[in-house]
């Protein structure tokens, strides 16, 4: 009688299996995590059909179209009703820079010249900015974190913008279900009971079951409309250094005035309304008084094209003299890895810093797998030493540099919702090069030989954390 249940059962979940596996082949975004979905289900729906019901799903109930009908939605309600004059504000400060043209239009966006921006190399600094900002705030506070704790730096952020909603400002809080997993209703109450609307992002608008990809990993702070932030740094003491063993926590956020805060809003408000089925408050940003062009790149697996990926491999295909890179996971597509390798051929001085040390173990494995196949095609690749880096920046040649979200990896090239500021301009440019320059004097360069050095067990280790490349 066992016997012919556990068979019975065995059978039901070979059927499961090919079922999910059918499944798979028609939605799966890449060909590669088909293939290697089709294989488990069909295989070991045993050990895999639990896994590809959080993570195998590339449908969001709706939320992609949606999320382009808000996308218009959004900008014709920042365009018509607040803002009639845009046009005309954005011919003024319009920047010509044909380089990064093909992006704008990928994004339905622009580059816009007048902006002043200030680097903001770690965090203290950038927290110490983004609460001085919020302290100014006579309006209104947009907020938006993928991770938020309830530990030290997250109760200063949930006092500052509890005293800004005491005082008549409105404060609307956004963060993601799932990277926030761990956040107690009480810190979201006592955000609420002081009048700061506070909510999940979900990618299934009234229910999150069964959903683990597509997670919105934006970094996003605005103030008044006037002052916008943007960068590496969710909102936890980690972020500040205060967790060994990967402190020293290396990171980097940027703040911006001009134009391009609108676009800032804009993103934010499709997020937003998507929650809450209301448009957060606007106001245009003041006219711009610096001399940076800067482009916002709001991108995610609702967009028509795989965004993230073509922004890198355009960024990176425009490089001249200098590509510097930093990121915490390095697990690029092949069209960023092409890029790259095109680019050195180019003769471009391309550098890349990542981690010495894991904060995910597996993921750090596929890393050091694509860390040696960069390093034969002439890629210089640099690990940090003091700890562990999580920045997110791009210099291209002597005049941009990109600070965001936006990781070299799947997650952030076809899953995330990520944004990044591409700022073009001398001065901030070379900032962002001299901070670049001190992190590679405090790394150590892998070699060629470093992988024929690794233990055996190692390089069988790392070839298989590459095989999960698809979902890392």
């Amino acid at each position: 009688m066992l016997v012919t249940v556990l068979t019975l059962v065995a059978l039901c979940l070979h059927v499961a299996g090919i079922g999910a596996a059918m499944h798979a082949v028609m939605h799966t975004r890449t060909p590669q995590g088909a293939f290697a979905w089709v294989l488990g289900l069909v295989l070991l729906p045993y050990v895999t059909l639990v896994p590809y019901l959080f993570l195998g799903s590339s449908h969001f109930a709706g939320y992609v179209d949606m999320h382009r009908l808000l996308r218009i939605r959004s900008r014709q309600q920042h365009d018509n009703r607040s803002w009639p004059q845009r046009e005309d504000y954005l011919r003024r400060h319009a920047g010509v820079h044909p380089r990064f043209e093909p992006i704008a239009r990928m994004l339905a966006s622009h580059i816009s010249g007048g902006h002043r921006t200030e680097l903001l190399i770690n965090g203290e600094a950038a927290f110490a900015a983004m609460f001085a900002a919020i302290a100014e705030a006579r309006h209104y506070v947009l907020v938006q974190f993928f991770i938020i704790h309830d530990d030290q730096l997250g109760r200063r952020l949930r006092d500052a913008l509890v005293e800004r909603a005491s005082n008549g400002v409105t404060v609307h809080l956004l963060y993601d279900s799932i990277g926030s997993h761990d956040l107690p209703q009480r810190y979201v109450a006592s955000l609420q009971a002081a009048g700061v609307d506070v909510r999940p992002f979900r990618t299934r608008r009234w229910r999150n079951r069964l959903q683990l990809n597509f997670r919105n990993h934006r970094k996003i702070v605005v103030v008044d409309g006037a002052t916008g932030f943007v960068g590496g740094l969710n909102a936890g003491d980690e972020y500040l250094g205060a967790r060994p063993p990967l402190s020293p926590w290396r990171d980097t956020h940027m703040r911006l005035d001009g134009p391009a805060v609108a676009e800032l809003q804009r993103s934010f408000s499709e997020d937003w309304y998507w929650v809450t089925g209301e448009v957060p408050p606007f106001r245009p940003p003041p006219d711009g008084e610096g001399s940076a062009a800067v482009l916002v790149a709001a991108t995610g697996p609702a967009d028509l094209q795989e965004s993230c990926s073509l922004f890198f491999t355009q960024a990176i295909a425009v490089a001249r003299t200098r590509l510097w890179l930093s990121t915490p996971y390095f697990v690029p597509d092949q069209a960023v890895l092409a890029a790259l390798r095109l680019a050195v051929y180019r003769g471009v001085d391309v550098r890349v810093l990542i981690p010495s040390r894991p904060d995910h173990r597996t993921v750090f494995l596929s890393s050091r797998f694509h860390t040696h196949e960069a390093v034969q095609a002439g890629i210089r690749m640099f690990r940090y030493q003091p700890g562990f880096v999580h920045q997110k920046v791009m210099l291209v040649d002597d005049d941009t540099a990109v600070i965001g979200s936006m990781n070299l990896d799947n997650r952030s090239f076809r899953l995330n919702f990520e944004i990044a500021a591409l700022t073009v301009d001398l001065a901030f440019a070379g900032k962002v090069e001299a901070m670049l320059a001190d992190d590679f004097a405090q790394s150590v360069e892998v070699l060629p030989a470093d992988y024929a050095r690794t233990r055996y067990l190692s390089r069988v280790a790392m070839h298989v954390a590459r095989l999960f490349d698809p979902i890392l």
